[in-house]
């Protein structure tokens, strides 16, 4: 789902990612330690164009990420903690 020029970027990293291949090469080890961990990950659905991120526990919310979609791929994503996920207005959608 993620283009190929896709960009992430996060309050956490220092510089910005600049494609699909770099962005899942940084990813992978990340989610291998989530894996690892026995610890669940949900993205809530907000109404704006943003998820919520929970670690742990469906309401324990860490992270807030907002996404750019064009043309049916995902183009951008930042990931935050301004705004604070507690602040977006969640609607109770996991999508699969």
């Amino acid at each position: 789902m993620l283009a190929e020029d896709f960009c992430y970027a996060s309050q956490w990293v220092f510089a910005e990612i600049t494609s699909k291949r770099e962005y899942l090469a940084y990813m992978r080890p990340k989610l291998e330690i989530i894996k690892r961990s026995g610890w669940r990950v949900w993205a809530e659905v907000c109404n704006r164009p943003c998820r919520v991120i929970a670690q742990g526990a469906q309401e324990r919310l860490v992270a807030t990420v907002l996404v750019k979609v064009a043309a049916g791929r995902i183009q951008r994503a930042d990931l935050c903690l301004v705004p604070l996920p507690q602040e977006a207005r969640r609607t109770g959608d996991y999508p699969v």
